[in-house]
Formats: C-alpha cells, sequence, structure tokens
C-alpha cells in the first residue's frame, strides 16, 4: 500500500496494492497493524454504507467532543467527489478544502481525524460509498456545515445538487463553534 500525504495535515490518500486476474481482484481495504504503521492508530468501531444517485451532496458532516470521529472513506461502487475541510482553529490551514476522486476502479481511499468536516457528490450513475469510524454516531455531536457557502469555494462537480433538508438548513462555516484546536506533530 502506498500513503500520499496532502497539502493538509492528517490527511492521507491511501493507494492500495491490488491484485487482479481474470476471476477479478483482491486487495486489502484495512490492516489495523499496517495502518497503525501509517500513523492511523485509531481503532475503527462502526461501519456505514451509503447508497446515492448522481448528483447528490451529502455534507459537510463531522461530530464534535467525546464523539469526535476519524473516517476511512472507499468508494465500493461508482465515483465521487470526496471533500473534507479543515476546522481546527489554529491550524495553518484552516477553513481549506481538499477534495479528491475515489471510484470503484482505482480503489484509493482517504482517511479523515477529527477535526475535519466531510462530505462527496456522486459524479457517477450511482455510488455505494462505505466509511469506518473511529466512533459511533451521535446525533447530539452531530454539526453540519453548509455544503454551498461562498466562503468555502468548494466546486461539487455536479449541476444540480440533490441535498438533504437538513444539509440546507446548516450553518455557514464562519458560524461555527471552535470545537477543534490544531496542535502541531
Amino acid at each position: 500500500m502506498k500513503v500520499n500525504k496532502t497539502e493538509i495535515a492528517g490527511l492521507l490518500v491511501l493507494e492500495p496494492d491490488v491484485f487482479k486476474d481474470d476471476r477479478g481482484f483482491f486487495f486489502e481495504s484495512y490492516s489495523k497493524q499496517r495502518f497503525e504503521n501509517f500513523g492511523i492508530p485509531d481503532d475503527f468501531i462502526q461501519d456505514n454504507i451509503s447508497k446515492s444517485k448522481r448528483g447528490t451532496v451529502r455534507g459537510l458532516h463531522y461530530q464534535v467532543g467525546e464523539k469526535a470521529q476519524g473516517k476511512l472513506c472507499q468508494v465500493l461502487e461508482g465515483e465521487v467527489l470526496d471533500v473534507t475541510v479543515d476546522i481546527r482553529f489554529n491550524s495553518p490551514t484552516y477553513g481549506k478544502h481538499f477534495s479528491q476522486i475515489l471510484n470503484s476502479e482505482k480503489k484509493l481511499q482517504l482517511w479523515i481525524p477529527a477535526g475535519f468536516a466531510h462530505g462527496f457528490s456522486v459524479l457517477s450513475d450511482e455510488a455505494i460509498f462505505s466509511y469506518k469510524c473511529t466512533n459511533y454516531y451521535s446525533k447530539g455531536h452531530e454539526r453540519t456545515i453548509l455544503f454551498n457557502d461562498t466562503d468555502l469555494k468548494i466546486n461539487w462537480k455536479v449541476d444540480k445538487p440533490i441535498v438533504s433538508e437538513k444539509d440546507l438548513s446548516a450553518k455557514r462555516f464562519k458560524d461555527i463553534e471552535r470545537d477543534f484546536v490544531y496542535k502541531p506533530e
């Protein structure tokens, strides 16, 4: 597996070794020992899978406090634009976003530690999105940033976004609480 650091500290793009033959393919999507060697020490305790149609935008979501989550994201079928926003106050990249195409062909994964808002848009006819979480879902700790906040300038690469009512009523980035503080490594 190849690990690529991004321009935002803590975010990693993982490229698994995929073994293909006439039967199909095989790859190791997770190994606790290997991921700890990459600096991803968290234990994953919940797996989530969503299926969405073209144009769907989910996010930008995060959880705070004792229920903050790290996420290991991948696409099982189709293609998405995965987006993260650094919400760690005092980070040199605070308010910056990173986007990465994730698809079932290349099988890239994105590691997102706590302290980032996360979302994705569906670029294929449909997509099955999978992510492992380091903490359980908690409605009381969940927060959402408006996906099309003009201060963030995110190009979701979809013409007519399909967005939930919850996500449409989200806070603007400038109005979020300072729930995370950047700590240099």
